[in-house]
């Protein structure tokens, strides 16, 4: 099973050639070049997620919990059809995760958690597979952010795949709090390559990294990781984002 975290870039008209309208199917290309099952995406604004609804042939979103707002940029996971689903849903990143649109901690912006509790075709485990984004202007709320999704992780016992964008590198209070040994969640990254191996996940649209690893996919038992690449697609040096691609593949 090969899953996906992808941070799209939002519909920035400043962005100049790098703008939506001129990557948006470059976007597409890629998804398919990496052969998801399992995808989580990031930034994605209404506009940009139902044109990735239209042309994702073979991919659902779950997206029929969700309350949409056009003022909103969503983490939003899609699946390849063949999945069942039996539950979904999402919460906010914030004192009172219930309320729509609500942010604490001195987050720059609403921040949220999707999810849902997935069984792939022919197989018998039930897992939960979660996409978010963290906040990129407060450490507060990245890593009170980090304790809410740890709770809700925590309350289901069950099989676990988190996805996102944590906007911390490897080895910060993020990632020590998701890594915690009572969650069992490992990083897919460094359980194939050396700790000091951490290359970039963002780059400046010409695929010059910069910063640090902060897209990650991290899993619990019985998966195995087989495979985890930082995906550099591009055509004739224009990239679909301001983000590589990561993927892992993993069985069970």
């Amino acid at each position: 099973m090969r899953v996906l975290t992808f941070n799209l870039r939002f519909a920035n008209p400043l962005d100049g050639a790098n703008q939506w309208d001129y990557r948006k199917e470059l976007v597409v290309e890629t998804i398919f070049a990496c052969e998801p099952d399992l995808l989580g995406t990031q930034e994605g604004t209404v506009p940009q997620l139902e044109y990735l609804t239209h042309h994702l042939h073979g991919f659902v979103p779950l997206i029929s919990h969700r309350e949409v707002d056009p003022t909103c940029q969503y983490p939003t996971i899609f699946y390849r059809q063949e999945f069942q689903v039996e539950e979904s849903g999402e919460f906010w990143l914030s004192e009172t995760p219930e309320v729509h649109r609500s942010k604490s901690w001195d987050s720059a912006f609403p921040r949220m958690v999707t999810y849902g509790l997935f069984q792939e075709a022919g197989r018998d485990l039930w897992f939960y597979f979660l996409d978010t984004h963290l906040d990129h202007i407060s450490a507060q709320a990245r890593f009170q952010g980090a304790r809410l999704i740890q709770q809700f992780c925590l309350k289901k016992n069950l099989p676990l795949i988190l996805a996102g964008d944590f906007n911390e590198p490897p080895d910060a209070e993020v990632y020590q709090e998701l890594t915690r040994p009572e969650l069992g969640l490992v990083d897919s990254w460094r359980v194939l390559n050396a700790p000091e191996d951490n290359p970039p996940t963002q780059h400046d649209f010409a695929g010059q990294p910069r910063g640090h690893r902060i897209d990650w996919i991290l899993i619990s038992a019985p998966f195995r990781v087989t495979k985890a690449e930082v995906i550099g697609y591009n055509h004739q040096g224009q990239y679909p984002s301001d983000h590589f691609p990561y993927v892992a593949e993993v069985d069970y």
